[in-house]
């Protein structure tokens, strides 16, 4: 599994995805990151996802970040957890 520190992270490597709940996120997120909530992306990853793009995961504790970014490579997916320091 592929991670980085969130300091690491530019918009230029791949589309960032946090992925609390969406009143989670309009609380505390990073300017460019986009918000799908876990349940969401977790039922709807074919839709919402496209392989040959990157994406970078992160969530507050890292824990559901982490299961999602081993479930989505196990996919094929090109997917990199981002974790915060």
């Amino acid at each position: 599994m592929k991670r980085i520190k969130l300091s690491e992270y530019n918009n230029s490597l791949g589309t960032l995805i946090d992925i609390e709940d969406q009143y989670t996120y309009s609380l505390n997120h990073y300017k460019d990151s986009i918000n799908i909530p876990y349940q969401k992306l977790v039922f709807n990853y074919k839709t919402l996802l496209d392989k040959t793009r990157p994406y970078y995961i992160m969530c507050n504790g890292g824990f559901k970040s982490k299961k999602l970014v081993n479930i989505l490579e196990f996919y094929g997916y090109n997917v990199t957890q981002v974790y915060k320091e």
